[in-house]
């Protein structure tokens, strides 16, 4: 008589709608958010992004900013050649946009709180990535109503 291995019961299903899952997404877009903001951020500043600059400011090796330029290159919102600088296309232009927008309005709900505006900067950049849109929403009405 053999054995038989034991019967295992299938992984249970996530339901895409739970906050577990709204986490996840949001830490997955999370880096992409933070690069283009900075991308778009150094453009201005200086003309242009380089790995370098990316890599200095982040506190991550070049590699590390390789290896993401790479799969946001996947995702189409840089165009990226090596030695050269970083872009954004039109639809990293429009996440990088959206990102700032976001932090700007959590720091302006923070600062309308009494936050300190150091504090509030720091604090917004964890809180613009999982901040749902009918919180921020609600954060624009807020700070309509205050002024």
């Amino acid at each position: 008589m053999t054995s038989r291995p034991p019967k295992t019961a299938s992984p249970p299903q996530r339901d895409p709608r739970s906050p577990a899952a709204r986490t996840r997404r949001d830490h997955s877009q999370e880096l992409a958010q933070d690069y283009v903001e900075l991308i778009a951020d150094l453009i201005e500043d200086h003309g242009e992004a380089r790995v370098v600059d990316l890599a200095r400011r982040l506190g991550v090796t070049h590699v590390t900013v390789n290896r993401t330029i790479q799969r946001l290159q996947r995702a189409g919102l840089v165009s990226a050649e090596p030695y050269r600088a970083i872009f954004l296309t039109p639809a990293g232009q429009r996440l990088a946009r959206e990102s700032r927008e976001r932090h700007d309005l959590v720091v302006r709900f923070l600062v309308a709180l009494g936050v300190p505006a150091a504090v509030a900067e720091s604090d917004a950049e964890g809180i613009e990535h999982h901040v749902s849109r009918e919180t921020l929403r609600a954060f624009r009405q807020y700070l309509e109503r205050a002024r």
